[in-house]
């Protein structure tokens, strides 16, 4: 049995998952979907970190799934060497980041807005960033309903701590790129993953928020590793 260590992006809550957790347990695995400070001034990278890898802690045989900004603390914890029982790291639409660098100078050291306005004007949503237009685009109805308030408003600590991490360490490392992403546009996440990972993306139906809005694929997706 394999545990899916499930992190979310900004907003920090663990029910972004809640459509795929069911699927992997059905699956015969575990799923942890983790809940992150983002709301707490005092929480940044170091303490995402040290949350997800407290969870890893010393089971045998973990995947770690990072979803968009959690991309950051998760190779942090990946790269630390303090969990032997770390499989595979699995990047969901991510920000991947280089050693040392901050989640604040990652938006520009990628050049993530231009990618994003370029698919804008081309595929005739709008430029500046709207949720709707932007995340919300291709999730159903009833579950951009049933997400209620558990979102929390990400505070501006998490983009200001390094990395800390000196290379990637020697497991598997995925990355999943939706292929309906208007924030990372499909060709921007391509050309990241390659640049930074050497990696080519697996490319999936579904936008930024894909757990929510294709869990049937990303499930399957994540079970077959």
């Amino acid at each position: 049995m394999t545990t899916f260590v499930l992190v979310p992006g900004a907003g920090g809550a663990g029910s972004y998952w809640h459509r795929v957790v069911p699927l992997i347990l059905g699956a015969g695995h575990e799923a942890i979907p983790l809940d992150l400070p983002a709301d707490d001034p005092a929480s940044g990278l170091p303490e995402y970190a040290e949350i997800i890898s407290a969870t890893v802690g010393s089971r045998p045989d973990v995947v770690l799934v990072a979803q968009s900004l959690g991309g950051f603390p998760a190779a942090q914890v990946a790269a630390s060497g303090r969990h032997p029982g770390l499989r595979a790291l699995v990047f969901v639409n991510a920000m991947i980041p280089e050693p040392g660098e901050t989640a604040g100078e990652w938006w520009g050291h990628v050049d993530q807005e231009a990618a994003m306005r370029a698919a804008a004007r081309a595929g005739g949503w709008p430029v500046e960033f709207d949720p709707q237009a932007h995340f919300l685009h291709d999730v159903p109805a009833e579950v951009v309903a049933s997400l209620g308030s558990a979102e929390r408003d990400e505070t501006e600590t998490i983009f200001g701590a390094p990395c800390e991490f000196t290379e990637w360490p020697a497991i598997a490392i995925r990355v999943v790129a939706g292929r309906d992403d208007r924030f990372f546009p499909v060709t921007f996440q391509q050309c990241v993953a390659r640049k930074r990972l050497g990696v080519e993306p697996d490319v999936l139906p579904g936008g930024h928020l894909i757990a929510l809005s294709r869990p049937g694929e990303l499930a399957e997706y994540l079970v077959a590793i």
